[in-house]
């Protein structure tokens, strides 16, 4: 740690969250006559790389400056009156839990514009395209660092609109489907969510997080506990999402753009049960003791349905979708992290925050490989890329299929990468549930969750052989992938590397990552009071 004062930290933090805003607004502006470069659409890219840069630079310094002796007190705080007829307060602040989130999300962000400053998918105007994702990551950065509930709110209910712009006029076939799907499921889901948070906030007194945490639900009686509970969880629930809550997930999967799926994956799924993790485990304690048996049963299911589902598409003959199917497979992963946040324990949610952090490197990473293959074939059928003698990525793109072999290996939870963590404790967790909880319905769900596990393996080793193995001096039949294919280029190499080194890196050393989220979560789960 790097002593930084508490006045910088506090404009770092709020510098993150509003300076994408101001960059967005920039990007809409004409472009000063020195800065145009090449052409008005490469200054705005450039400016949408640069404005990202400057905001992972700025998360980064807050890391640096994070007391990590104490990752489970609030830092880099700013708490004003905002509106006071409501009690509603701009509190910003970041611990253990959120920092990691934080960052990840600015990464993010930073890869997506980098690669889209080479490789801008077919749309309306790159000043729309570069403002929307900034917008976008404006809301995101501020759903991870408000404490505040309506604040949450306001932030949670900002990406839809971004998003669902960026898949209806970036995205490819039935992109107009998809994004109506996504905003139609999304804002029943938050207004739903809505009324639970006004109901916590006019039962409790105050809107403020820090304050209801650290009351864990003593205001609240347990009939409000369980109706908020049901009202946010149903919310939060679209947004991860839960089966069966999850159907416009995948059609937003496959028409989004590259950098669209990448964001949808790796970032705004985690709101939801992020969510989970700061609003209803901590304020509403016996609510969610109510509903976690049942939890734990929608993620159980949604483990084996995910592979399942993977599993049909990635069959010989089924003509399944790539990014559908990496999709489906995101249903899956978010089901081990609810199983962790339904065992209200302290391995399992650490479990759930690692699996969050895990699951964004490595499914980003899956989602940029794909959309590149896509970009070079003209189609991401798993059938056709295969043809009938396999696309042989092995032989004749080596580096790309290395990297496809590497992001596969790691999202079935090989034992030294990332994606093993988060799932291993999560089982961990739901085997040995909080007290109070039925230990044989969580065992049950330790049986199936494990047993997922093995069908995620199958899945992504059949797409492997499908995809990397075969012999690239065969013929091509009719229909089967073009023989020439470009290998890796070096604005891939450099979007994609620092995901790879970080998957490892948490792999390898996942002290990085629990030594943050541990004590904020012991605090969490013990109502502020540890």
């Amino acid at each position: 740690m790097i002593d930084i004062s508490p006045s910088v930290m506090q404009f770092l933090l709020a510098f993150v969250v509003a300076g994408p805003l101001l960059g967005a607004v920039a990007a809409l502006l004409p472009a000063p006559p020195g800065l145009k470069g090449k052409s008005p659409e490469q200054a705005v890219l450039r400016h949408g790389v640069t404005v990202t840069g400057v905001i992972l630079a700025a998360a980064i310094a807050l890391a640096v400056g994070f007391d990590h002796d104490a990752p489970s007190r609030f830092q880099a705080t700013t708490d004003i009156s905002w509106i006071q007829a409501l009690n509603v307060r701009i509190h910003l602040g970041i611990d253990g839990i959120s920092l990691p989130l934080l960052l990840m999300t600015a990464l993010l962000f930073f890869l997506c514009a980098l690669y889209s400053y080479f490789k801008l998918p077919a749309g309306p105007s790159a000043k729309g395209f570069v403002a929307l994702l900034l917008v976008l990551e404006s809301g995101t950065l501020a759903t991870f660092a408000v404490l505040d509930l309506l604040l949450f709110f306001l932030a949670f209910e900002m990406v839809l609109i971004p998003m669902y712009f960026l898949i209806a006029r970036w995205g490819g076939a039935q992109r107009q489907a998809a994004a109506w799907k996504f905003i139609l499921y999304t804002l029943l889901g938050s207004v739903v969510m809505l009324l639970g948070l006004l109901l916590i906030g006019l039962k409790s007194g105050t809107f403020d997080m820090v304050a209801l945490a650290s009351d864990n639900g003593r205001g609240l009686s347990h009939t409000t506990q369980v109706l908020a509970v049901l009202a946010i969880g149903t919310g939060l629930a679209v947004k991860t999402p839960m089966w069966p809550l999850h159907s416009w997930l995948p059609d937003a999967h496959t028409a989004a753009p590259t950098v669209g799926s990448v964001l949808l994956a790796g970032v705004l799924l985690k709101m939801g049960t992020y969510g989970f993790v700061r609003i209803l485990l901590p304020v509403t304690p016996d609510g969610m003791a109510t509903f976690a048996p049942y939890l734990g049963a929608f993620a159980a299911v949604g483990i084996v349905y995910g592979s399942l589902a993977c599993l049909a598409l990635a069959r010989k003959g089924s003509k399944g979708d790539l990014k559908r199917l990496i999709a489906y497979s995101s249903v899956g992963h978010m089901g081990f992290v609810l199983l962790g946040i339904a065992s209200m324990t302290p391995t399992g949610v650490n479990g759930a925050l690692f699996a969050n952090i895990a699951h964004g490197l490595i499914t980003g990473l899956l989602f940029f490989l794909v959309g590149a293959l896509k970009d070079r074939y003209g189609t991401a059928d798993l059938d056709t890329l295969a043809g009938a003698t396999g696309a042989a990525l092995y032989g004749r793109a080596p580096r790309f299929g290395a990297f496809l072999a590497f992001a596969a290996v790691a999202s079935l939870g090989l034992p030294g990468l990332a994606g093993f963590w988060g799932e291993m404790l999560a089982l961990f967790g739901a085997f040995d549930p909080a007290e109070g909880l039925s230990r044989p319905a969580f065992l049950t769900y330790t049986a199936v969750g494990a047993f997922g596990t093995l069908l995620t393996a199958a899945y992504l080793l059949i797409v492997v052989r499908r995809v990397c193995m075969g012999d690239p001096k065969a013929p091509r039949p009719e229909g089967a992938a073009p023989a020439a294919l470009a290998d890796i280029q070096h604005y891939e190499f450099a979007a994609w590397t620092p995901l790879v080194a970080l998957t490892v890196l948490a792999g390898l050393w996942p002290a990085v990552l629990l030594g943050l989220t541990d004590p904020a979560v012991q605090k969490l789960l013990a109502g502020g009071n540890s």
